[in-house]
C-alpha cells in the first residue's frame, strides 16, 4: 500500500494562521520590489539615478527579490496542505504559463543585479532594465491572479481542462479577477511608496515623491477594492456576513491611520499600522476563498494526523530567518547613515 498523504500535520487553525502570516510577509517583500520599481521608474526625482534614496533602492532590489521568492515558499506549501486539489488542478490547466514564472523570476533577478552594477552614465540602460523588470513582475502577478481565481471555481477548471489539455489556457473569466489583480498592484505601489518616503525621510525631494505615490496609491487602491467587491456576485451577500468584512473595515481604518502618521513623519506607528492592515486584507482574501469553495472543497474535513516535530523545526527556522533579515536590514541602514 502507498502511504496516505491526505491529512493535515497540524490543526487547521494553526495552518491557516501560519499561511496568512507568511503570505503577508511575502506580500511585504513583493510590494517593496514591485511598488519601489514603479516609483523609481515614474517618480519625478530631480536627478533620479544620482538621488540618494534611489541608490538605496537600487542596492536593495536584488535582496528584496530574494526575500520575495524565499517568503513565497511557506505560504504556497501551507496552501497546498489545505487547498491542494483545486490549486494543483488550476495550475495544470495553465501549466506552461505557470512554469514560465520560474523563467521570468530568473531573468528578473539577473536584471536587478545588472541594474545595480551598471554605471550612472548608462542611465538609459538602467531605465530599460527596470522597465523589463516591471513587465516581468506584472506577468508573474497576473498569472498568479489567474490561476488562484480559477482554483476557486472547480466547475470552470473541469470545463477548461475538458476542452483544452495543452496547458496553454488562461482563465477566460477575466472580469472575475482583473480588479483583484489591479487591487494587488495598486496596493503594492502604495506600500512601495511608503518605503520610498521612509528611506527618503531626510531627503525632501524623495520624501515628496513617496508621499504623492502613497496618497494617490491608497485612494486608487480603495476605489478598485470597492469595485472588486461588487464583482463577487452572490458571494458578496455571504461575505458581508462574514468576519472578512470586519477585516477589510479595520484594514481601511489602519491604512488611513498609517497615512496620517506618515505625513507627520512618525514612521514606527505608520509602518505597524500598514503591516497590520495588509495582514487584515490577506485574512479577508482567505475568508473569501473559503466562501467560494465551501460546497466543493472544505479543508475542515481533511483528517488530522499531527507531526509536531516538523512544525517546531519550521517555527525555529522561521524565527531565526526573520531575525537575520531584520539584522541585515539594520546593518544596511546604519551603513547608509554613516
Amino acid at each position: 500500500m502507498t502511504p496516505d498523504h491526505n491529512f493535515l500535520s497540524a490543526p487547521l487553525w494553526l495552518v491557516n494562521v501560519l499561511h496568512i502570516l507568511t503570505l503577508t510577509l511575502h506580500f511585504l517583500a513583493m510590494n517593496f520590489l514591485l511598488g519601489g520599481t514603479v516609483v523609481v521608474l515614474f517618480g519625478k526625482f530631480q536627478d533620479k539615478w544620482n538621488d540618494v534614496t534611489v541608490k538605496k533602492f537600487i542596492k536593495l532590489f536584488p535582496n528584496a527579490m530574494a526575500a520575495t521568492v524565499t517568503l513565497a515558499v511557506a505560504p504556497l506549501l501551507f496552501l497546498q496542505l489545505t487547498y491542494y486539489q483545486p490549486v494543483y488542478s488550476a495550475s495544470i490547466v495553465s501549466a506552461w504559463f505557470w512554469l514560465l514564472i520560474v523563467v521570468a523570476a530568473i531573468v528578473l533577478y539577473y536584471l536587478l543585479y545588472a541594474a545595480s552594477f551598471s554605471k550612472v552614465e548608462g542611465k538609459g540602460k538602467r531605465g530599460l532594465y527596470y522597465s523589463i523588470v516591471l513587465c516581468l513582475l506584472l506577468y508573474i502577478s497576473f498569472i498568479y491572479s489567474s490561476v488562484f481565481s480559477m482554483a476557486e471555481r472547480p466547475e470552470l477548471i473541469k470545463a477548461l481542462y475538458t476542452g483544452n489539455q495543452t496547458g496553454f489556457v488562461i482563465n477566460p473569466e477575466i472580469g472575475t479577477y482583473v480588479f483583484r489583480w489591479l487591487h494587488m498592484i495598486l496596493g503594492a505601489i502604495t506600500v512601495g511608496a511608503f518605503f520610498v518616503g521612509w528611506l527618503g525621510k531626510d531627503n525632501p525631494p524623495a520624501y515628496k515623491v513617496g508621499k504623492q505615490f502613497f496618497l494617490w496609491g491608497m485612494i486608487a487602491t480603495c476605489l478598485i477594492g470597492f469595485v472588486y467587491m461588487f464583482t463577487l456576485g452572490e458571494n458578496l451577500r455571504f461575505f458581508m456576513r462574514s468576519p472578512g468584512i470586519w477585516a477589510i473595515t479595520l484594514g481601511l481604518v489602519l491604512s488611513l491611520g498609517s497615512l496620517h502618521f506618515f505625513i507627520k513623519k512618525k514612521f514606527t506607528p505608520a509602518s505597524l499600522m500598514l503591516f497590520v492592515s495588509l495582514l487584515f486584507m490577506v485574512y479577508a482574501r482567505h475568508v473569501l476563498r473559503k466562501l467560494y469553495l465551501f460546497i466543493d472543497f472544505d479543508p475542515s474535513k481533511i483528517p488530522f494526523s499531527p507531526q509536531w516535530s516538523v512544525f517546531i523545526l519550521f517555527l525555529v527556522c522561521f524565527v531565526i530567518a526573520i531575525g537575520l533579515v531584520w539584522y541585515m536590514l539594520k546593518l544596511f541602514l546604519d551603513s547608509q547613515k554613516e
